[in-house]
């Protein structure tokens, strides 16, 4: 039966949601092996899938696990946000409290990262005692009393994914707009929120590469929300260099406290945020004026604190960055030469973060809170022979070599 769906599929014919179901279930139950699996997954890749047969994938994944239900649950307006991933990206960790303290709960299920982009757990995981291993009712009283929580993906909420996406990592069938759009409103569908922002990355250090992808895949999470009448935004942002200064978990959590209390905010933060924000306030019907005040009036910060708090971190931490940690090792990395900073590559700094320690090469691998890089010059500076660029921190690498090659490749600069 599995390989009459393969066969089908691998002519370029559209799947019934009955067979779409049979193999996701399958699959999930262990009926269906990794091998077949691996085969229709190529299938769907180099073939395509109708906007139906997208919508049939979804649910099915769904359904292989459970739905939960926020509105109810927590007693108000709850919209969620996800981000196909980028480097030094924090917004999570500043949206989040952001619109908690503009009225609008906001319940996050994050992962950890993977490769040169960093994960919203991981971040969190640099302050200490922080948790997010949460149980279903831990995590509800925290969106209730905070207005924002983050926990950990469940095995529970769609484990279709969770095993369809290791086999796509193995397989070279992670490149699939249908594959990547299922992947990710599964998720977001499960669980029920009021409305659902996407953000989507474009450029070098983007799983989405250039605008024509990051469109398409736009229009098709849009086109599976509707399907569902789900309200539904996307914002493009660009990942042609890293989002704001600090690439890193510590260094990017102390960033993202700094935006809160309106200190030390990097323009392309500030911009990335207001998109953000303003979607997501727009799906709750609220104001976007509410922004400047949820930041000046000191609420955002203190939902921030909240937050950590009732997940068992220290909130202190959120004032004193160096209770999370101070990096036993410290190089600069200097400009080879003077001119005006023309780019920065994104997915060169990542893997340059990822060399100090800051990320891991596979699932299971420590890592080090303190590691990272933090910019004293960005693109558009004006730079001399010599000027400090970067600091990067680490406390398990002694050799940074590697970290330096790869900023070496990063940094372009002008006559």
């Amino acid at each position: 039966m599995f390989y009459d769906i393969i066969n089908k599929k691998r002519k370029g014919e559209a799947l019934t949601h009955g067979e779409i179901d049979l193999a996701v279930r399958g699959f999930t139950n262990g009926d269906m092996p990794d091998y077949q699996m691996s085969a229709l997954l190529m299938a769907i890749c180099l073939r395509g899938m109708t906007d139906e047969e997208t919508a049939y994938l979804t649910d099915s994944m769904i359904h292989t696990g459970r739905v939960m239900h926020l509105h109810d649950e927590i007693g108000g307006i709850c919209i969620d946000k996800h981000s196909t991933g980028g480097v030094g990206d924090k917004m999570t960790l500043i949206d989040g409290p952001l619109l908690a303290a503009c009225g609008v709960y906001v319940p996050k299920m994050s992962g950890r990262g993977l490769g040169h982009t960093g994960g919203t757990i991981d971040k969190l995981s640099a302050i200490p005692g922080m948790r997010t291993d949460l149980s279903h009712m831990e995590f509800i009283t925290t969106v209730r009393e905070a207005g924002f929580g983050v926990m950990s993906q469940t095995a529970d909420m769609v484990p279709a994914d969770k095993k369809m996406y290791a086999l796509r990592d193995l397989t070279a069938t992670v490149e699939s707009i249908p594959l990547i759009a299922s992947s990710v409103m599964s998720k977001k569908l499960a669980t029920g929120a009021d409305g659902i922002v996407l953000d989507v990355k474009v450029g070098d250090g983007a799983f989405m590469k250039d605008e024509h992808s990051a469109r398409q895949l736009a229009d098709a999470c849009a086109a599976l929300a509707e399907s569902y009448d789900m309200p539904f935004r996307a914002v493009l942002t660009d990942m042609e260099k890293p989002l704001g200064r600090c690439v890193g978990n510590a260094l990017e959590v102390a960033e993202a406290c700094d935006y809160l209390m309106g200190k030390n905010v990097s323009p392309d933060v500030e911009e990335v945020s207001r998109s953000i924000s303003a979607a997501m306030l727009g799906l709750a019907g609220k104001e976007t004026s509410l922004i400047d005040k949820a930041i000046s009036s000191g609420k955002a910060f203190e939902r921030f604190e909240k937050m950590v708090e009732l997940q068992h971190g220290d909130p202190h931490a959120l004032t004193d960055h160096s209770l999370m940690g101070v990096p036993r090792y410290e190089e600069i990395f200097t400009a080879p030469a003077g001119g005006r900073i023309t780019a920065v590559k994104a997915e060169a700094v990542g893997l340059a973060a990822l060399a100090l320690g800051a990320g891991r090469k596979k699932l299971g691998d420590d890592i080090d809170p303190t590691a990272g890089i933090f910019f004293e010059r960005s693109v558009g500076d004006e730079v001399s022979a010599g000027e400090t660029v970067a600091r990067m921190y680490s406390s398990s690498v002694t050799d940074m070599s590697q970290a330096r090659a790869l900023l070496e490749s990063a940094l372009c600069i002008g006559g």
